[in-house]
């Protein structure tokens, strides 16, 4: 289990499109969740990135990239939410969104219909 310390201050990064990716929040996850971000290579993981849940070890962790696309979800995991906030990855805290509305035209990549189908709480606008 990913494992953050809650005590030491917290580093912002924002690319600009953090406050106009999230349209419209409804429902998060309260208190959010540290990521895995074991396999991530990029130091910051953009607001609107896909995060995954594994449906047994219920570890969070954002779905993973190709060049500029998403993969298709690991057998085992769930679809979670969208990253509310820009994070890096050396202090991976994450607020997730879980019910809203998402400008899917500031989304680090783009959604795909798997994506859309596998979070039916949020809607994805201007796709």
């Amino acid at each position: 289990m990913s494992v953050t310390n809650l005590n030491k201050e917290t580093v912002r990064y924002d690319d600009g499109n953090d406050a106009i990716v999230i349209v419209k929040d409804l429902g998060d996850i309260p208190g959010g969740r540290s990521l895995d971000v074991t396999e991530v290579t990029a130091e910051v993981i953009r607001a609107g990135h896909i995060l995954i849940v594994s449906d047994s070890t219920k570890e969070v962790k954002p779905l993973g990239v190709s060049g500029d696309a998403y993969v298709a979800k690991p057998s085992g995991w769930s679809y979670c939410g969208v990253l509310k906030h820009s994070v890096l990855k050396t202090d991976a805290r994450a607020a997730i969104l879980t019910i809203g509305q998402v400008n899917a035209a500031a989304s680090p990549y783009p959604v795909t219909a798997d994506i859309k189908s596998g979070l039916p709480r949020i809607e994805f606008l201007y796709a």
